[in-house]
């Protein structure tokens, strides 16, 4: 069996316990309190029980630990996917949508994801999807929005014609007489 690896010499075993009480990251603390246990001199396998983990996992916290101090037993974010356009293609789609499409090239008289996704298919071959291009769209700012919908044989005049003008649903009730409340 190999030896392990030794813990950093310019910690003790009330530092590491103090930076556990003022940390406010839970994993942080649990990792600080399992190394606690093997700078008071217990077993790793000790440690491992107060951690609720493996040996294994142990190992991996003391060379984080020994590499770069508390801030090592952070959980970092991860860095997500890579965007699938790049800040011309955004440029590009932003000028496609603020123009509008051309009937006679395009085939759509307003645009839809879906056309959107054809046309970034066109141009830069990247095939994308449309929740994908909705976000995108999202993110540099707009919204869906659709015209309220019109009956083509609606008069100009039917709108007005229509248009009920109620009175107001409240009223200021009536003054009782203070005979009638005695």
């Amino acid at each position: 069996m190999a030896a392990a690896i030794g813990l950093r010499g310019d910690y003790q075993v009330s530092d590491v316990r103090d930076l556990a009480r003022a940390s406010r990251d839970a994993n942080q603390v649990r990792r600080l309190l399992t190394l606690a246990v093997i700078y008071e001199g217990g077993t790793r396998s000790d440690a491992a029980r107060v951690g609720g983990v493996g040996l294994q996992t142990v190992r991996d916290w003391v060379l984080r630990f020994n590499a770069a101090g508390p801030d090592g037993l952070i959980d970092g974010v991860p860095p997500g996917g890579v965007p699938l356009l790049d800040n011309a293609q955004r440029r590009a789609l932003a000028d496609v949508v603020e123009s509008g499409p051309i009937p006679a090239s395009h085939g759509v008289v307003r645009w839809r994801l879906i056309d959107l996704a054809q046309w970034v298919w066109d141009e830069f071959a990247i095939s994308i999807s449309k929740q994908t291009l909705s976000r995108e769209l999202r993110a540099m700012g707009y919204r869906k929005l659709s015209a309220r919908p019109r009956h083509h044989a609606q008069g100009v005049d039917a709108i007005a014609t229509f248009k009920k003008t109620s009175p107001p649903s409240w009223r200021r009730s009536a003054r009782r007489s203070r005979a009638a409340h005695a």
